[in-house]
């Protein structure tokens, strides 16, 4: 068969969880991407919020069938050889719509083709076939190694989903714990981490500082990881408004790596905001502002797709006045940026175009 090579990989991915501005949530899910030819696959669907069926929260044994079955060792799960590539981050049923393509073996080689949404039992290539993307031909034993690496522990591609968070302010941290758990990540409370035994500290991905947290006890924290031999990323709470501390945490549990980011470029200053993106995707950016009671507010700013570039994007005056903060969001990653003001931020906005 008829078919350009391409090479075969796969890296961690996220699908960003949230608090949503209308008071919804969404999930958060860690998987594992195709890298065809060095660029996620994913990318090259449109703007598509979904995951791959290497998700790490499902149990290992499904795990391992879904790695068995894309290496073609177990029958196709649909009809005329197809599987599924991607599918609904909320569920797993095929109702919601998935990406399947057929996948079969031509000699050593294997074949991914006829990429299409389904969302029955047979797929309509014709109307909803993914016209232009593939086939992709795979050598065999780079395709082979890849997924192997994933039942024998070579890949380290699962990462670590639990968040310490660490401030006096327990009813907010009690809160921010409750949102968390409820997009799908595990979160604890203390003051501070001295005594933790080091197998503990290996669960965590992240620690939140909370603002009433020192310096030295910030230090102590950073210590006991690091005595532990434990790489964490740390979070400094800009605010206490629920929203902003949970993209601030799922920034933080970000894992993959930043040339395979569809969002890589936040800046906000001066009423304006400087976007970049690396492939056609739903940007959604969202205004959060204490006024001088300390009260929150929050504002919706922006909700559109946008082509790779860098993008300026005119912001509500009132909606980012004083102490404010953006939030982009894409379905893959989230970036979090305090609104700046006055010239500095103004050079700092003139120097991402």
């Amino acid at each position: 068969m008829s078919a350009a090579y391409a090479t075969f990989g796969l890296a961690p991915a996220m699908r960003a969880g949230g608090v949503l501005a209308d008071g919804g949530y969404q999930v958060h899910r860690d998987f594992v991407d195709f890298i065809v030819d060095g660029r996620p696959l994913l990318f090259q669907l449109s703007d598509l919020d979904a995951v791959s069926p290497l998700a790490s929260d499902i149990p290992p044994a499904i795990f391992t069938a879904q790695v068995r079955s894309l290496l073609l060792e177990t029958d196709a799960p649909l009809p005329d050889g197809r599987y599924v590539v991607y599918g609904c981050p909320e569920c797993e049923d095929l109702a919601c719509g998935a990406v399947t393509a057929v996948i079969q073996s031509d000699g050593e080689d294997f074949i991914w083709r006829d990429f299409a949404w389904q969302t029955d039992e047979h797929a309509d290539l014709e109307l909803n076939g993914y016209h232009g993307i593939g086939p992709f031909r795979f050598h065999g034993t780079e395709y082979r190694q890849a997924l192997a690496s994933l039942l024998d522990g070579a890949a380290p591609l699962v990462p670590r989903r639990r968040v310490l968070l660490i401030g006096a302010r327990v009813a907010l941290l009690a809160k921010l714990a409750a949102a968390l758990r409820t997009i799908g990540i595990g979160a604890d409370i203390t003051r501070d981490a001295q005594g933790v035994l080091a197998e503990e500290l290996r669960g965590y991905g992240a620690v939140v500082f909370g603002h009433a947290i020192t310096e030295g006890e910030r230090a102590a924290v950073r210590r006991s990881f690091e005595d532990a031999g434990v790489e964490v990323a740390y979070v400094d709470g800009l605010a206490p408004i629920l929203p902003l501390l949970v993209a601030q945490t799922e920034h933080a549990l970000d894992r993959s790596p930043p040339e395979q980011r569809r969002l890589t470029r936040l800046v906000a200053a001066d009423s304006e905001a400087v976007v970049e993106v690396t492939s056609p995707c739903r940007v959604r950016l969202t205004a959060y502002r204490l006024d001088r009671l300390h009260r929150a507010h929050t504002h919706e700013l922006f909700d559109g797709i946008l082509e790779p570039a860098r993008h300026r994007i005119a912001l509500d005056a009132k909606a980012v006045k004083g102490e404010s903060f953006v939030v982009a969001r894409t379905s893959g990653s989230v970036l979090v940026e305090a609104m700046g003001h006055g010239n500095t931020g103004t050079r700092t906005a003139r120097a991402a175009r």
